[in-house]
């Protein structure tokens, strides 16, 4: 499928920049015509993915960075979000639901739970010491959209 628009973005790992990331990425997919509930979905992952980074990635997010990519195509957006930080051990369990690796910070351990919920295709790839990146799709087809229509 062609590119048809991409974004990039860097914003420092500040709790009140999630709503801004969030928000940016759901605006810059509306091009593909998608739902209210597609893009309430696309805000969800987003939401989680930038959080994860935040309470995880680094001991000081303030002074760190989360990188955002954000790819329109024909049929569906692919999103990234990444960070430089500490990375995760096992990214197999980190995504199982409920595990936590700060549970006295009181954590429910759903984040990718959500991510994977929320989107069409998730992948997670992460080294020790050296971050995490996680990769979103989600489908916004244009069979789906003529059919919520009404139209051919």
């Amino acid at each position: 499928m062609a590119l048809l628009n991409q974004m990039k973005m860097t914003v420092l790992a500040k709790s009140g920049n999630e709503s801004f990331i969030r928000s940016t990425v759901a605006a810059f997919c509306v091009p593909l015509n998608p739902t209210l509930e597609v893009i309430n979905d696309i805000k969800t992952a987003v939401s989680e993915a930038v959080t994860n980074v935040i309470v995880h990635a680094y001991d000081e997010p303030e002074k760190n960075f989360i990188f955002v990519e954000t790819e329109l195509f024909d049929g569906y957006a692919s999103i990234i979000v990444g960070d430089a930080g500490r990375g995760i051990r096992d990214v197999e369990e980190a995504m199982r639901p409920m595990f936590t690796s700060k549970p006295d910070k009181e954590r429910s351990g759903m984040g990718f739970t959500f991510m994977q919920t929320f989107t069409d295709e998730l992948i997670v790839e992460s080294a020790e010491g050296a971050g995490t990146t996680v990769k979103m799709k989600k489908y916004i087809t244009k069979t789906e959209r003529s059919a919520e229509n009404g139209g051919p």
